[in-house]
């Protein structure tokens, strides 16, 4: 006899895990995907300084992205997975089933224990979030050119739709928000379920 589909096995145990499943990989994915190539996919290019040059271009906008927000979000996204991959990579290699997850104590502890991490990574990526990007984009950035052994230590640069850009990291900084609410309110659940106060599914 074959065991139960994989689905059944590798599907969040929870009603709200399966609710931050789907907005995790269906809206933030999407949101990141189209519209953050479309905010910040030719910001380099568009990045123009005082004088504008190619070299004091390059050098304040690498002063200013030390790393584009696009890689640094996808790393994030990245990363955020790995707690939740490991415990249904385990589950599936012990042919655990979606019930016993919440039935026993050891695999309840695990898949808590990946949820928690979860928490932790994504309020680790939100604080660096706000080191990198703080919450709003100016129009100016004052960059400082003294490296290039220029006759001027300052000069002024143009950041191109720096309110879209605004937008977009406040959106972000929202997506984290949820992501972390939901994380907790599936530790919530699972411990009403245990507790016997909600139906297990």
């Amino acid at each position: 006899m074959l065991n139960e589909p994989s689905d059944l096995q590798l599907r969040p145990p929870t009603v709200i895990g399966q609710f931050h499943t789907l907005f995790f990989g269906s809206i933030r994915m999407f949101f990141l995907g189209v519209l953050g190539f479309a905010v910040y996919g030719n910001e380099a290019l568009h990045f123009s300084c005082d004088p504008d040059k190619r070299e004091v271009n390059l050098f304040c906008y690498n002063q200013f992205r030390p790393i584009t927000p696009q890689v640094f979000w996808a790393l994030q996204l990245v990363i955020v997975l790995v707690p939740g991959a490991f415990f249904h990579l385990y589950a599936a290699c012990k042919s655990i089933k979606q019930e016993d997850i919440l039935q026993k104590s050891s695999y309840t502890g695990f898949y808590i224990f990946s949820v928690f991490l979860r928490i932790v990574l994504e309020v680790v990526a939100f604080w660096l979030q706000i080191q990198l990007f703080g919450f709003k984009v100016n129009a100016i950035y004052m960059c400082d050119v003294g490296a290039l052994e220029k006759k001027f230590n300052i000069t002024r640069c143009m950041v191109p739709e720096h309110f879209e850009k605004t937008i977009f990291l406040i959106a972000m900084y929202t997506f984290t928000v949820i992501t972390v609410i939901l994380c907790v309110a599936e530790i919530f659940e699972i411990s009403c379920r245990r507790l016997g106060f909600l139906k297990n599914q």
